[in-house]
């Protein structure tokens, strides 16, 4: 076993799982102290870092794409101090940092743990019930059904729309953006069949943020929620067999965004293509059709 106890926090590596701690100093954020312990199977991993400094280091976990329904709905957006895969490291503990270091990647090896995409989270989100007032409103979810209530900082025409009660079945998609500069954030709820474009200022599935303290706690409901719709592995399967014509093997989910165009994004693409088809979810003749059409678009 692999221990590091530092102020930031405690990691802890059995040979299984990382169970990672947040620490109770003032500097640690509310964010990762509300979230609390994560437990972190070996499989969910990617890699593991540590960048040593003048003053102190910081050890970092790569997950596998996927593998996290909060890393999913942040999309990279969370700020180093909300970070839970990062751990500050005093300069008097570096030995201790890079021996942790090297028992996870002897782990990672001899298990031959792949650092390829997964096809759903390994990692079950935030807890439930949460409930997390921020912007102009107090989101709740219980597992089931998200609440949206507004205050007094609500647009009048939004406030006039009441309460809102989404039961997880009428969602699509959840968004998280934080407030940066001079733009407002948002967490907003995806309607199956009511896309909309309007502001989330005026919509009234949407809390506005503005860059408040409690601002990132929002991450966590849209983690909650993303941790129970269809993994997003699922959803571009299901686009594939829409476009080549094929019926799926899984009742009808919500179709992924439509990909973007450029070179890049069509090698992306097939590298998405080849681990839907390693991990069984696209049969040969779905895998050699869609990679036949996204070569002849390059």
């Amino acid at each position: 076993m692999a221990e590091i106890i530092q102020k930031d926090g405690t990691w802890v590596f059995d040979g299984d799982a990382l169970r990672l701690t947040p620490g109770r100093d003032k500097n640690v954020s509310l964010l990762r102290k509300t979230l609390g312990e994560l437990v972190v199977p070996l499989g969910a991993l990617a890699g593991i870092s540590f960048e040593q400094g003048r003053k102190a280091g910081r050890l970092r976990l790569r997950l596998r794409d996927g593998a996290d329904p909060l890393l999913h709905a942040t999309g990279g957006r969370l700020t180093e101090p909300n970070d839970p895969y990062q751990l500050i490291v005093e300069s008097d503990r570096y030995g201790v940092a890079e021996y942790f270091v090297d028992e996870v990647r002897e782990a990672l090896l001899l298990d031959q743990v792949p650092s390829t995409p997964v096809t759903e989270f390994l990692l079950p989100g935030p807890a439930v019930p949460l409930s997390v007032s921020a912007g102009d409103g107090t989101a709740t979810f219980d597992g089931e059904r998200v609440r949206l209530e507004w205050n007094w900082k609500t647009e009048d025409a939004k406030a006039a729309a009441g309460i809102r009660t989404l039961p997880l079945t009428d969602l699509a998609a959840v968004e998280w953006l934080p407030a940066a500069g001079l733009d407002n954030g948002h967490l907003r709820f995806v309607v199956h069949h009511a896309p909309t474009k309007a502001p989330a200022k005026y919509d009234p599935h949407s809390v506005e943020l503005w860059g408040f303290k409690k601002d990132p706690l929002m991450a966590l409901i849209a983690a909650a929620v993303q941790a129970r719709l269809p993994h997003p592995a699922r959803t571009a399967a299901v686009d594939v067999r829409k476009a080549l014509g094929t019926r799926p093997e899984t009742p009808s989910l919500p179709v992924a965004a439509p990909v973007e165009d450029g070179h890049d994004a069509l090698l992306r693409r097939l590298r998405e293509l080849g681990e839907l088809h390693r991990t069984g979810v696209l049969t040969e003749e779905e895998f050699t059709m869609a990679k036949q059409a996204i070569l002849k678009r390059m």
